[in-house]
């Protein structure tokens, strides 16, 4: 393992279980019967353990939003055009995308990155000659941006892994780093919560076939219809993760081989946030299937980053379900949603804000001089 990401690894430390326990004693004694929020009594609590603070503030809210695109799609894996991948990153600019709509619903700033788009992006603070012109620089709403873009492009996309690796162990390697270097970052602009989101079209299969690996369940169970297969484009789907499994024999108990060989740089760079955020201290909000399967891979990198993750929703995607279960993860929300971006971030981020303020801001009994329970 590179320095970089073992020295991260390094930093990932236990939860704090005597503040936990403090946050449990207030909870208990809110003007409210005891237990009577349930999850979010639950979320508050592990924020105060992830955080180290007695009273969280989740003021800085930041979803990363990361692209690329994958070779394997020339497999007829997606009914999606490749092109489609920085179509949607642009979209994300322009702020007419549903991430955007929905991070602006919970104040939170959106960060596209370029980690691997199989064209060139080109995108200023600005508007100008470089983004096309049907792209407006305003939401709809006449609300300007919030969000920014950051290129750590690795490659053209990845190469067809139904014929051979994805990528490289370097590639794979950089990616994560390029993850990590994201979050420091953005750390020192201040983040106090984060949503990972992704957009490449075809990824669901890179996704399924990291599943497959590290949950050793059947590829039939776990392969879902992506952006809408019919029945005999999910069955070539299948057909060709068989196939991506056989030819390249990914080892589970190296996670970054595991990467390389049928993995997506969106997916490594989003492991790399995962793991510099658990080693920053902050709270992570997994989106959907995408997301779910780069924290399988820095689940497997290193297990306690498992303690700093927030499963937002549980996606339509069949193979959610069996990744949170693998790490041990209870969705917050199952809203038979599946598009990715970060949106069911965005939803899991107001789920979280909403228990801290339960905590910081709820009376106890003795200050509202509510009589207790007997």
């Amino acid at each position: 393992m590179k320095d970089k990401i073992k020295e991260t690894v390094n930093n990932i430390t236990s939860l704090d279980n005597i503040l936990m326990q403090a946050a449990q004693r207030r909870l208990d004694n809110l003007t409210k019967p005891l237990g009577s929020l349930g999850r979010l009594e639950e979320l508050a609590k592990l924020i105060v353990g992830i955080t180290g603070q007695e009273s969280p503030v989740l003021k800085n809210k930041v979803i990363f939003t990361l692209a690329a695109d994958h070779g394997v799609t020339e497999e007829g894996v997606s009914f999606y055009p490749k092109e489609v991948t920085a179509q949607m990153v642009y979209n994300f600019l322009s702020g007419g995308a549903a991430i955007n709509v929905l991070a602006r619903h919970v104040g939170a700033r959106v960060i596209v990155v370029d980690m691997g788009v199989a064209s060139t992006v080109i995108a200023r603070s600005e508007c100008d000659e470089a983004i096309p012109k049907k792209h407006d620089c305003f939401a709809p709403s006449g609300l300007a941006m919030t969000n920014s873009f950051k290129n750590k492009k690795i490659a053209l996309g990845t190469k067809n892994m139904a014929r051979g690796a994805a990528m490289s162990r370097e590639e794979a390697v950089k990616s994560i780093e390029a993850g990590i270097d994201i979050l420091e970052e953005e750390f020192s602009r201040g983040v106090d919560i984060i949503g990972t989101g992704e957009m490449g079209i075809g990824n669901t299969t890179a996704a399924s076939a990291i599943t497959a690996v590290f949950t050793k369940k059947l590829v039939d169970n776990l392969t879902g219809r992506g952006a809408g297969l019919d029945n005999q484009g999910l069955q070539n789907k299948i057909e060709i993760i068989k196939k991506v499994l056989k030819v390249n024999n990914p080892n589970p108990n190296d996670p970054i081989d595991v990467l390389a060989k049928v993995g997506g740089f969106e997916i490594g760079g989003l492991a790399g946030i995962i793991l510099a955020a658990a080693s920053r201290k902050i709270p992570v909000v997994i989106d959907g299937f995408i997301s779910g399967a780069a924290a399988l891979i820095a689940y497997h990198i290193e297990p306690k980053s498992k303690d700093y993750m927030i499963a937002a929703h549980c996606s339509v995607e069949r193979g959610h379900r069996i990744i949170l279960e693998h790490i041990g993860l209870k969705p917050l929300l199952d809203l038979n949603m599946r598009l990715g971006e970060g949106t069911g971030g965005c939803l899991g981020i107001n789920l979280a804000e909403a228990s801290v303020n339960i905590l910081t801001q709820m009376a106890t009994f003795k200050s509202a001089g509510v009589s207790e329970r007997k």
